[in-house]
């Protein structure tokens, strides 16, 4: 055993000893096939409103267009395995369903003070330069983490290990040192497209393809504006993120929820909350309930829009007083959502309010979300 395949193997164990299952070396530069499907996946707009993946595109394409030093990449995940089925909520519909990865602390905060600790002692214990990342660079952290023998991407884009199923953090630490390399994952989905089929928005155009534009995830997290009305009935009772693709792996089989950090454990409040409790929350109750959350960062109006997008879809009556309560909301997505919630659980009383609304109301911006938000754009001729 040669000094810098003794040294890889010191890092790894240190790395378990900060909480992270999985930890491997990968070569400082991607495969050219990875840099070709990021451009192509950009140049089809999959992205969507992510604009950051396309501004910085050539630093995430390969490690040393983002920092020319880094000679090795150590790529590290940490399990978030849930102990009870993602998918137990489906039919609750006066719940909201939240996905796995932010029912506990932000995993931002976590994973990067894990990493910092290892880094330090990196430094510490065989010099060198090195910069940690975690989801908030231009770095590619899952074609790294394939590279490093972490696991494969599987068919819904996502890493799956064989250990960890589809429960995995993921951070890098790029580092001038040459640490040896670990051998690079092998593709282990066969045949399988259980990921593919359990989709409710059809985003896999292809094996190995999302587009972002039909992911819930991304519709419920990442996207400003107003859902798109074809996707509104397929959310269901989702208001943050989606698991549908990820729980169905049958990879999970082997991910133990004993070896998820307890940092993740998902707080009461956030498990199975109540639609009715969370249409409450002005912007003040919405920073409480969602303080050390990463779901903080959206804010309370796409939340609102996101819980009404679920009242909507919930068939109970009871929710009907919130939901009228927020018509009138100074956000625009959340006043417009509320318009369509309002339109799927009581239509009488959406005519009678559109017709008192119009009846009353001179702004024509706001006439015309009354008009138009319960009505599917293909059905505007029709309104």
């Amino acid at each position: 055993m040669n000094e810098n395949t003794s040294f890889a193997a010191r890092v790894k164990t240190k790395a378990a000893d900060l909480g992270f299952v999985a930890c491997g070396i990968a070569p400082a530069s991607l495969a050219p096939h990875t840099t070709e499907r990021l451009r192509a996946w950009i140049a089809d707009g999959a992205h969507g409103e992510m604009i950051w993946m396309e501004s910085r595109a050539d630093q995430r394409a390969q490690p040393r267009a983002l920092w020319p030093a880094v000679n090795s990449v150590i790529a590290l995940g940490m399990s978030y395995a849930p102990a009870t089925d993602p998918l137990a909520l489906a039919g609750a519909g006066d719940r909201g369903r939240i996905s796995v990865y932010a029912q506990g602390g932000d995993y931002h905060d976590v994973v990067k003070r894990a990493l910092k600790a290892l880094a330090r002692w990196i430094v510490e214990t065989a010099g060198g330069e090195l910069k940690v990342f975690v989801d908030t660079a231009p770095v590619m952290e899952k074609p790294l983490a394939e590279a490093a023998g972490l696991g494969w991407q599987g068919k819904h884009t996502n890493l799956v290990s064989r250990d960890s199923g589809s429960w995995l953090f993921l951070g890098a630490i790029y580092t001038t040192l040459d640490l040896t390399r670990d051998l690079p994952g092998d593709d282990r989905c066969g045949s399988c497209d259980a990921c593919q089929r359990a989709c409710p928005t059809d985003a896999f155009p292809a094996p190995y393809r999302l587009d972002a534009r039909r992911c819930i995830s991304y519709l419920t997290i990442e996207h400003a504006g107003p859902i798109p009305h074809e996707f509104r009935g397929p959310i269901g009772n989702r208001i943050y993120g989606c698991d549908d693709c990820l729980a169905v792996c049958p990879w999970n089989k082997f991910a133990e929820a004993a070896a998820a950090n307890i940092a993740f454990a998902p707080r009461a409040e956030l498990a199975a909350p109540a639609l009715a409790d969370l249409l409450a929350l002005d912007d003040a109750g919405f920073r409480t309930v969602f303080a050390g959350s990463p779901i903080k960062r959206i804010g309370r109006d796409r939340m609102m829009r996101n819980c009404m997008i679920a009242a909507g879809n919930s068939g109970a009556p009871a929710l009907l007083s919130a939901v009228i309560g927020l018509l009138d909301d100074p956000a625009p997505i959340v006043r417009g959502a509320a318009i369509w919630a309002l339109s799927r659980l009581d239509h009488v009383q959406w005519t009678r309010e559109l017709a008192a609304r119009l009846a009353t109301e001179s702004d024509p911006s706001v006439r015309q979300e009354w008009l138009f938000a319960p009505i599917a754009a293909g059905e505007r001729g029709n309104a």
